[in-house]
């Protein structure tokens, strides 16, 4: 190929229009490592999304946030008020793992796994399918309205809107019965509540990922902002090696551009009309970048059409940019990690050590105690029990801190899996065991053939 050829080629990609127009950003497909990598991560986390409601565990929802039993199924476990302290720890493990994976890689998480940016790509590639590349999309947007971009419009629309439909359905199917949600819109019998969230979150989806897009990464959602108190010369990100691709400038491909004065950028701006934020990596970090790599891959495709050494622009550090030492190890991340470890584990060890049987007493509020008749002393409970677990459990009842008390009603029974029951019992001394002392600290015991529980209480006498 002769160099005129090659100019002209070149030149192709120099006078490409920038991606927007009228505040709209028109997103050109891209191809590469990085996008292959974010398609499989996003359609993996969807699938994975969209089967979670209809997974069975044990004849029922396997996932399951009950609001209305306030409980959660998650597979072989329930979590019950009581448990929130694993809540807590999840969260807590979540906000070090946060935190962890963007001082060391920076918004990875935005560009790969944010929910926002999944759904975005998802409309992104509806529309590319139904409406062209972005150039075509452009072309049809200023050529005005007519029979094909109405049928365009309305069939990217419509498919938009059933995606968004399916989004809101699955996301409440995790707190409410998928089939019973299913079967009640199917026949419009549904309750309000159910269906009115579904509505909410389809149009949520729709608008989120249909109009406002990056809107939401750049002025709704806090993690851009508070992204930079994270950031070192050592976090990874999407950046533009400036020392290698000044000055920027078209030339052929078989010319010697460092010659010329240039350097690899050949000023295509590829990187621009790949970012769904519409920014340019060659400005410098900027807050909008969610580090989806689709730059990196643009530049590498640049990089290879002209013979060039591929990362111009790739996953790097400012330290590593200016050929200092990257010290990935830096202690940030350690202590991040360290301490994403540690809490993770207290989860495990919380998880492993917790009760399948809940046990509470209430004391009588109507009268501390009673003298029989006999000269002994009698106070009244209420045991209240829950089967936090998911088979039947057969509960022994006894008492542990009196000398030979009498027990007045059941101590055995057996709970079905989720049942919470209340078992009034009364405690009774004789005259001769009774002491002088006005409150004695006792302890309930509620046993099964794997756990055992204890809760204090006391027992009063004159």
């Amino acid at each position: 190929m002769n160099d005129t050829s090659s100019r002209i080629d070149v030149k192709v990609c120099t006078d490409a229009s920038r991606p927007r127009d009228q505040g709209h950003i028109y997103v050109r497909a891209q191809q590469g490592r990085w996008q292959r990598l974010r398609r499989r991560l996003g359609w993996s986390l969807m699938l994975l999304f969209l089967l979670g409601p209809w997974l069975s565990w044990n004849g029922r929802q396997a996932i399951l946030l009950d609001w209305a039993q306030q409980r959660f199924h998650l597979f072989g476990m329930t979590i019950w008020p009581q448990d929130l302290t694993l809540l807590a720890l999840l969260l807590t493990v979540a906000a070090f793992g946060l935190f962890f994976i963007t001082t060391w890689l920076g918004r990875v998480w935005c560009g790969f796994l944010c929910p926002q940016t999944v759904w975005t790509f998802w409309f992104i590639w509806v529309e590319q399918k139904l409406e062209g590349s972005a150039n075509r999309r452009r072309q049809r947007d200023r050529g005005g309205r007519n029979a094909d971009w109405l049928l365009r419009k309305g069939a990217k629309h419509l498919l938009w809107l059933l995606i968004a439909l399916l989004s809101g359905f699955t996301f409440v199917a995790y707190f409410t019965p998928a089939d019973e949600l299913a079967y009640g819109l199917l026949t419009l019998s549904a309750t309000p509540w159910p269906a009115f969230w579904v509505v909410l979150f389809t149009l949520c989806t729709y608008l989120n990922a249909g109009w406002m897009r990056t809107i939401m990464c750049t002025h709704m959602c806090p993690y851009s902002r508070f992204q930079s108190a994270m950031f070192d010369a050592n976090t990874l990100s999407a950046a533009y090696d400036a020392s290698r691709g000044e000055q920027r400038g078209p030339r052929s491909r078989n010319s010697d551009h460092r010659a010329q004065g240039l350097g690899d950028c050949i000023d295509c701006e590829l990187c621009v009309q790949v970012c769904p934020a519409g920014i340019d990596i060659r400005d410098g970090l900027q807050y909008e970048c969610i580090n989806c790599g689709a730059c990196i891959d643009a530049c590498d495709q640049t990089m290879k059409r002209m013979g060039y050494r591929t990362g111009l622009v790739r996953y790097a550090s400012e330290n590593a940019l200016a050929g200092r030492n990257s010290g990935r190890a830096h202690m940030r991340v350690w202590c991040y990690g360290v301490m994403t470890v540690a809490v993770l584990a207290l989860l495990v060890l919380a998880v492993a050590g917790r009760s399948t049987l809940a046990l509470e007493v209430v004391r009588d509020r109507h009268q501390l105690y009673r003298e029989t008749l006999e000269g002994g002393v009698e106070n009244t409970f209420t045991l209240k029990l829950a089967n936090k677990s998911q088979q039947p459990q057969r509960v022994v009842l006894s008492v542990e801190g009196l000398e030979q008390p009498g027990w007045h009603g059941p101590q055995q029974l057996t709970l079905v899996p989720g049942e919470v029951t209340e078992v009034p019992i009364s405690l009774s001394l004789r005259a001769e065991v009774a002491s002088a002392q006005r409150a004695r600290p006792i302890l309930f015991v509620a046993g099964t053939e794997q756990d055992q529980v204890r809760t204090e209480s006391r027992f009063l006498m004159p």
